[in-house]
């Protein structure tokens, strides 16, 4: 049995890849290829997530006044931000004269 020598081998190769236009890489680096080869995930990614709602209470209740829509969403919202502020929890009070304002104080 006779054996082929190496050097006709990785010719063969190279012009293999030629030919069916892949990458030839005789030291077998990592090279990537894997992951440039497979399919994009973000069209997927894009199609599982929903879009935003195009219509929501608030532009319903912009576009007809009369229907008077409540946002249960917004008046948790607002229940929360009101019990924070009983506790003591809630945004400061802004200072509607520069006598007010923290700076003014600290210059002081």
């Amino acid at each position: 049995m006779t054996t082929i020598p190496r050097s006709y081998v990785r010719a063969l190769t190279r012009i293999r890849c030629s030919i069916f236009q892949t990458t030839f890489n005789p030291s077998s680096q990592r090279t990537g290829a894997k992951y440039l080869r497979a399919p994009l995930r973000g069209p997927a990614m894009v199609q599982y997530y929903p879009k935003p709602e195009a219509f929501s209470v608030t532009k319903l209740n912009k576009i007809y006044p009369g229907w008077n829509l409540v946002d249960i969403d917004e008046v948790v919202r607002l229940n929360d931000v009101e019990s924070k502020k009983k506790r003591g929890k809630g945004a400061p009070k802004k200072a509607k004269t520069p006598a007010e304002s923290r700076r003014a104080r600290k210059k002081r």
